[in-house]
């Protein structure tokens, strides 16, 4: 697909209306100048216009035809044309990519983190990124990573490239203009991008400072759900994720630095030339973003309140069935339409772990204190739900209450059947709020013998014995 020129643009090569390929899983096809891309082999002798073709692989070269994911790249000058790596100088000790009780520690306690203050002095991405918990290990392939980024400047005069796993980033404030190898993608807050692993880019910050949360995974990679007795349609439609098409940049770099995630430790290496020269690829590894707002929830349209489940946008599976390495959910505006059933969430302990953020908006079962930008760990049965002004103002409606549309929010969920360990900056972060606990604690019993239970209780449903009640 060749680039369409555009008048206008809002900063450097970013233009206002993006070209982009629509499509989940698809093979695509890109070039920035027409006939770039070879015809009818991968890697001819003389590639067009004198390109190098160079595969990458996010998948075994044996996986199963279904499963497989690479791309061929045809690009300028070939990607391993650089100095030796060497270990970044300043390091970064809060990126972690293998979790022990050496550098992280187990806890139970429900935690909660009020949002993170964007720095005074020059961060950009990079130095903007730290962990929060994690479970596993990049070098044995499985596990994955959260992180969370405040940065207030544009990389410059280098790239990021993550060879422990895929990225999935989730901004909350402020736009990110991502160029990777295979072409541009424009970020808004309500929306999500996904770096496969090994992938160059660059995040730029058109508003200035930004904030945002990231889940990386090891050895694996995002897929849509199986929809089950949904059906065919619903949930994230696959039309609706969006691929960059090819764009290149010709210029001499000198000095240009290739910044490598490698084992949870930052290296870089040294080359002369842009790594976004790449004029035309094909595949189907690619970097790829998607509007949260087009996500079709489904819900109750009788009784009781749905399991979280039904509003995963993207899963990472394991080996068992309908057991995730990783889970990203949702919870978008929606209507409520439940009779006689406890709305907001239920009270729940769970043999999944939970970390939930707020990218706008409320969050439907704590009325105070989770705040945007702000985070959440629920982990292994550990029980949550509703605070207590929450749970004591849902009961006041009664039976009474109607549809109701939940409006104006994004919460969103990275759920895992691991456990994850916890960093100890996390856990030391002024921003921790030590006094989460106090949101359930008001939590009164409503309990009522049978001896002081009066018709009219049972009458108006308030007795609790034979209701249709929710948890």
């Amino acid at each position: 697909m060749e680039n369409l020129s555009v008048s206008k643009t809002n900063g450097p090569d970013f233009p206002d209306d993006l070209e982009y390929q629509s499509g989940f899983g698809n093979h695509f096809s890109s070039e920035a100048i027409a006939g770039a891309l070879p015809q009818g082999q991968n890697s001819p002798l003389i590639c067009p216009f004198g390109l190098y073709a160079e595969q990458i692989s996010g998948t075994s070269f044996t996986s199963p035809r279904k499963l497989n994911q690479r791309s061929w790249l045809y690009r300028i000058k070939p990607s391993v044309t650089h100095e030796p790596f060497k270990p970044r100088v300043p390091g970064h000790g809060k990126l972690l990519s293998e979790f022990n009780q050496s550098n992280s520690s187990a806890n139970p306690t429900q935690l909660r983190w009020k949002p993170i203050e964007i720095p005074d002095s020059p961060t950009d991405f990079i130095d903007g990124l730290y962990t929060i918990c994690g479970v596993g290990s990049s070098f044995l392939r499985h596990g994955f990573a959260i992180h969370m980024y405040t940065a207030n400047k544009s990389m410059d005069n280098c790239a990021f490239c993550n060879a422990d796993g895929d990225f999935l980033i989730v901004p909350q404030k402020g736009r990110l203009w991502i160029t990777t190898e295979c072409g541009r993608l424009q970020v808004s807050p309500g929306e999500v991008a996904v770096l496969p692993q090994g992938f160059r880019f660059v995040v730029s910050l058109p508003d200035g400072p930004s904030r945002g949360y990231v889940a990386e995974v090891f050895g694996a990679h995002f897929q849509l759900p199986d929809l089950g007795p949904i059906g065919a349609n619903g949930l994230a439609a696959s039309r609706d994720f969006l691929v960059p098409t090819a764009w290149f940049e010709e210029t001499h770099h000198p000095g240009y630095t290739i910044v490598q995630k490698f084992g949870g430790e930052l290296f870089t290496a040294r080359q002369d030339f842009s790594p976004f020269n790449v004029v035309a690829w094909h595949g189907n590894y690619v970097p790829y973003k998607y509007d949260l707002s087009k996500f079709c929830p489904y819900n109750t349209v009788l009784f009781d309140h749905s399991d979280p489940s039904i509003n995963t946008v993207l899963t990472v599976p394991t080996e068992h069935p309908g057991v995730a390495l990783l889970d990203f959910v949702i919870f978008p505006p929606r209507w409520l339409v439940a009779e006689h059933t406890f709305r907001p969430p239920y009270y729940h302990r769970n043999c999944m772990s939970e970390f939930m953020g707020l990218i706008y908006g409320g969050y439907e079962a704590k009325a105070d204190g989770f705040l945007p930008g702000g985070a959440s760990l629920h982990s292994c049965m550990t029980p949550h739900g509703p605070d207590t002004k929450t749970y004591e103002a849902t009961i006041a409606h009664g039976n009474e209450a109607g549809p109701f549309k939940i409006t104006d929010t994004m919460a969103f969920m990275f759920e895992s059947c691991l456990i994850p360990r916890i960093c100890p900056w996390a856990l030391e972060s002024p921003s921790m709020d030590p006094d989460y606990y106090q949101c359930w604690i008001g939590l009164k019993s409503h309990f009522k013998s049978e001896e002081t239970i009066t018709k009219s209780d049972i009458q108006n449903g308030r007795s609790g014995i034979g209701s249709s009640g929710g948890h």
